[in-house]
């Protein structure tokens, strides 16, 4: 029987789980085997940029830094792939900000 493997990515860990609930509770309908929710290790994301538009910064030799930062979080899921529970997974509602990719290997 072939396994679904299905990676999700975003910024949002709450949403992430909401996905990893729903697909969830579609393996548990099914009586599909489900391995994870697995989460991979967080990408942090950062830029730094100096405040003022000049350049300069305070003018006292210490410049003033603005640091921003963004998380990617993922998980991983295999599922047991049967034709039904495929097309119920493909079926669900992505929320925005959530990306998902589904690879089918034997």
């Amino acid at each position: 029987m072939q396994k679904a493997r299905i990676k999700l990515m975003s910024a949002d860990p709450k949403k992430l789980d909401e996905v990893c609930n729903e697909l969830k509770t579609i393996t548990d309908r099914f009586g599909v085997a489900m391995r994870g929710p697995i989460p991979l290790p967080t990408k942090k994301l950062k830029v730094v940029t100096m405040k003022t538009p000049c350049g300069d910064g305070t003018g006292h030799g210490n410049a003033t830094w603005d640091r921003w930062e963004m998380r990617i979080h993922k998980r991983v899921i295999d599922v047991s792939a049967d034709e039904r529970t495929l097309r119920q997974i493909m079926r669900i509602t992505i929320p925005d900000g959530v990306s998902i990719g589904i690879q089918l290997r034997d």
